[in-house]
């Protein structure tokens, strides 16, 4: 009996004081398997439960060799040491599933947190965040000081086609008159305004105030080209109602270089170039090219730009109405100045400005390598989850949650970082004068600005009062767009209506683009009054069609359409208020989330064990996590 006692009582020692070394005597499994990987953090250790209770008695005997088999067989019901590997087995690997589903858990949890969170729960800086915020100012500060330089090029462009106008333009009041700059009624102010022109260009250096030389055209030759484009032959008689003309367009040109120019006027006024007959004559054009200099960016400390104006005056006859259209375009391009040498700090200050861009370059890289990595992890994070889903539930996640993985703000970054780096490296070149393309320079720093200041709106959405604007935003788009489709259709068939009939007795409706410019004013009510008034009455018919054309848009837009579309804001608003009070429908990712959520609450102490499986647990509760894409 004494044996026999003594044999009872190693078990029961074993199960007092074996569990911890049970604990440890197989160590490497779990331990090699029970690290997060990821993005997770420490996740939270499962409550003490049935799979702790059928891991203590496998580990206990795999403690306690000397145990003979037939005991644990009376104990078990006769199963042997294949029984007990079998049991250790489906335990050990019910406690892998346990940690690869707390680690992805956490994983998941971890993602979804804003920078704040991220940084309470794993002390990591938000460096996303922190190069945003920088980001800002300095591609801020980069576009405000390139718009300035960008608005002296605007208007040294504009200044000098208004004085061209006025230098070889007879009788320009300053004014356009429509799209044309002046005009001329009579043959004899013709000719006057053409002499005029070339006169203008012989006397240029004595009578421009600005810093303008004449440029090499056609041929590099100085000097300007007038061609003439009329019908090759042809009679016309108005009064006997008879008309005899050959349809074929012919082009002849003369070149007048500055030494022939030099030489008395009446040699060339009198040559045959210039007797026009202007029932065959369709139009002259009068073509050459002037150099200048902008010094006006000395003063900002920036190099001086070289410009070439590449100018043409129209003579119009094509409608033969007795009015020639007289048109002025001037095309102003930025060369590289051949020889510029300017004494003083304008080329330190170069220096600096061109510093400042590469700085914004280095900085939009690292954003975007941020930005990206995090995108990649979030992929491979998806793919977890997804296969995780369909193993342990045999089914497919929906689309929602699937697109929760997909950050658009992320996307959003990217698009701009890559804009602001490519705007930069243009910016430079332009600086250096090795580039003149400032227009498309202006609408990439441009556009990538302002993507930079919408993306503030993502961490302003970790607030609930600001949040409402971006779930109501994402809530009514897809119902806006398809109300946007069907109202456009009503739309275009007013435009191309008032385009047809309207078009030739009002100003506004004489092409496409400019009626629909009109009836987007009169949807938001600018410019009514003007628009009835303006209505030329030469055509009863048509005057009554405009006004049932003008009361049947404004009334169908304004109180009908335009309604509808608020309507639908307001409901996407009033829906989100309603979840924000009740609550959101639950989708699999968030229940899935809720799981840890409700195991937390219920837990009191972590195991040992599994806290060398897996990590620390966080003491801080995530009962209100919000998913923040």
């Amino acid at each position: 009996m004494d044996v026999e006692n003594q044999r009872m009582q190693k078990p029961r020692k074993g199960r007092r004081s074996g569990a911890p070394e049970g604990r440890s005597v197989q160590p490497g499994r779990p331990a090699a398997r029970g690290r997060c990987g990821g993005l997770a953090g420490r996740p939270s250790v499962p409550p003490p439960g049935p799979l702790q209770r059928a891991l203590l008695p496998a580990t206990r005997e795999a403690s306690f060799p000397g145990c003979s088999g037939e005991h644990h067989g009376s104990r078990r019901g006769g199963a042997g040491p294949a029984g007990v590997e079998q049991s250790l087995r489906d335990s050990m690997a019910h406690l892998d599933s346990e940690v690869k589903e707390e680690c992805l858990r956490e994983d998941l949890k971890f993602y979804f947190m804003n920078p704040c969170e991220k940084f309470r729960a794993r002390q990591q800086i938000p460096w996303k965040l922190c190069l945003q915020i920088l980001k800002i100012v300095m591609v801020t500060t980069q576009l405000v000081r390139f718009g300035l330089s960008n608005q002296l090029v605007v208007a040294f462009k504009e200044e000098n086609a208004a004085a061209f106008k006025h230098l070889f333009l007879k009788g320009y009041s300053g004014t356009d008159e429509d799209d044309y700059s002046c005009s001329v009624y009579t043959q004899e102010d013709a000719y006057e305004s053409i002499f005029f022109a070339i006169n203008q260009y012989h006397r240029l250096r004595n009578i421009s105030l600005g810093t303008l030389g004449y440029g090499e055209s056609e041929g590099n030759r100085i000097g300007l080209k007038v061609c003439k484009q009329h019908y090759k032959k042809g009679t016309m008689f108005p009064s006997n109602e008879t008309l005899n003309i050959d349809s074929d367009i012919k082009i002849d040109c003369i070149h007048l270089d500055l030494q022939a120019l030099s030489q008395s006027s009446q040699d060339w006024k009198n040559s045959s170039f210039f007797s026009l007959e202007f029932y065959r004559l369709l139009q002259v054009e009068i073509s050459f090219q002037l150099k200048g200099i902008d010094l006006q960016t000395i003063h900002s400390r920036e190099l001086p730009d070289c410009y070439v104006f590449q100018n043409t005056i129209t003579f119009d006859n094509n409608a033969h109405s007795g009015k020639i259209k007289i048109y002025f375009d001037s095309d102003a391009n930025i060369e590289e100045c051949k020889d510029l040498t300017i004494s003083g700090s304008i080329q330190k200050n170069t220096q600096y400005v061109l510093v400042f861009d590469a700085f914004v370059i280095v900085i939009c890289l690292a954003s975007l390598i941020l930005c990206t990595r995090s995108i990649v992890l979030a992929l491979r994070l998806r793919k977890r989850f997804l296969n995780f889903f369909l193993e342990k539930y045999k089914r497919q996640v929906c689309d929602a949650d699937q697109w929760e993985f997909v950050n658009g703000w992320y996307v959003l970054v990217i698009t701009s970082d890559l804009m602001t780096v490519i705007g930069s490296v243009l910016k430079m070149e332009i600086k250096a004068k090795n580039l003149t393309n400032y227009n498309l320079c202006s609408i990439l720093l441009g556009t990538s600005t302002l993507f930079v200041w919408v993306g503030v709106i993502r961490y302003l959405g970790y607030f609930q009062a600001y949040n409402v604007l971006i779930l109501t935003m994402q809530a009514s788009l897809p119902k806006v767009l398809r109300f946007c489709a069907c109202a456009g259709m009503i739309y275009l068939g007013y435009t191309f209506c008032g385009w047809i009939v309207l078009g030739p007795y009002h100003n506004k409706f004489q092409n496409l683009n400019t009626v629909a410019e009109c009836l987007f004013s009169l949807v938001n009510g600018d410019d009514m009054y003007a628009t009835f008034a303006h209505i030329q009455q030469k055509s009863l018919l048509v005057w009554l069609f405009s006004r049932l054309y003008l009361y049947s848009f404004i009334s169908l837009f304004i109180y009908m359409i335009l309604s509808l579309f608020i309507a639908l804001i307001t409901d996407s608003y009033d829906t989100i208020k309603k979840y924000q009070q009740n609550g959101f429908p639950v989708t699999d990712l968030q229940e899935f989330l809720k799981e840890s959520s409700s195991k937390e609450k219920c837990q009191k102490e972590s195991s040992a064990f599994l806290s060398r499986v897996c990590c620390l647990r966080r003491s801080r509760s995530d009962d209100h996590l919000i998913l923040v894409n």
